[in-house]
């Protein structure tokens, strides 16, 4: 038996690897070609010091205070050269993967599916043998290659993987280079490369109400952070506010309203920014954020959107004196050719 350990690095790069019972997990990460900064092993230097995000774990007795105070192990701090997981694990690295000498992994897929959920939505599927390998953290994404192209582009997954299949929701940007092979050149079984996973926007271990924020094709990592969620199921309230431009940018809401038919706390609600829209719910996501969603601040706010987005809402929970337990997001912004 073995437990699944994500080691998430400073510049972005996650590497999975098998630790087994007893093992810690820097004899795992070494075992398997990932050279973690470590000095002592004894745990007398503090060399190996990672911060473990999710997961159950023992230390032991056989480190020092120097090496780790009790005040650290109680935040979450580890030694990995004493850790040894009781459970799938994520720990922090602060270090680059290239001080490590580990890279992000490239895949080889071809496409399984193109549909065009709008005018300005894809969704792209791919599948291959190798992504039946492929672990990543609900909420992360890949590079992938623009076939004929040296270029890649950032795409959130919007599925997990099954059967060696994963998702991804794609804005259709007119003259992008993405875009324009998907509606013009891309077929089934055409070969396409991707880099992954990467990415700190992901699902953590939830411990609160969480209120997820999502912009346009921002909702792609919610989708799959719902699907790992309706798979473990969750004790806190979950609400969604996803906003989009106008009417036409609202895709996959069956997908949502079976999430919402699945996970008894989850709830969500849609809303379009044009004023003529003839969506019930009109304006930005901040106009429909309720006081029980950020619960006095005991809440993990989780937002993708473009960078406007992102500062309206920082701007919005500091006018209303709410400073969340937690909150991650991620920019993005679309590529043109």
């Amino acid at each position: 038996m073995s437990h699944q350990i994500a080691l998430n690095f400073e510049d972005g790069v996650t590497r999975f690897i098998a630790a087994d019972v007893g093992e810690t997990v820097a004899d795992a990460a070494y075992r398997q070609g990932i050279n973690i900064p470590l000095d002592c092993r004894d745990g007398a230097c503090g060399t190996c010091k990672c911060f473990a995000e999710a997961g159950r774990y023992e230390l032991g007795d056989e480190y020092i205070e120097d090496a780790l105070s009790e005040e650290e192990a109680a935040q979450g701090y580890v030694l990995t050269c004493q850790m040894r997981a009781q459970s799938d694990c994520v720990v922090r690295v602060p270090v680059s993967s290239d001080v490590c000498r580990t890279q992000q992994t490239s895949y080889n897929a071809a496409i399984s599916q193109i549909r065009q959920l709008s005018d300005s939505t894809l969704s792209l599927s791919i599948k291959g043998e190798a992504l039946s390998k492929l672990a990543f953290l609900p909420g992360q994404y890949v590079n992938l290659q623009v076939p004929g192209s040296e270029q890649t582009r950032a795409y959130s997954f919007s599925s997990l993987q099954r059967d060696g299949e994963v998702s991804f929701l794609i804005r259709n940007v007119p003259g992008g280079l993405m875009s324009s092979f998907l509606t013009g050149l891309a077929k089934a079984g055409d070969s396409i490369n991707l880099a992954g996973p990467l990415g700190s926007f992901y699902l953590r271990e939830i411990r609160r109400p969480l209120l997820l924020l999502a912009g346009g094709t921002g909702l792609a990592p919610f989708t799959a952070m719902l699907e790992r969620i309706a798979e473990q199921g969750s004790e806190h309230p979950l609400h969604l506010i996803y906003g989009v431009t106008n009417d036409h940018d609202l895709v996959e809401m069956e997908r949502l309203q079976a999430f919402a038919a699945s996970i008894p706390n989850f709830s969500f609600s849609a809303c379009v920014a044009n004023p003529d829209s003839g969506h019930p719910l009109k304006g930005y996501v901040t106009q429909h954020i309720e006081p029980q969603h950020l619960n006095a601040g005991d809440v993990d706010v989780y937002l993708c959107g473009p960078p406007a987005m992102v500062d309206g809402v920082s701007r919005y929970l500091a006018e209303q004196g709410i400073a969340p337990a937690n909150f991650y997001y991620e920019k993005f912004a679309a590529s043109a050719a």
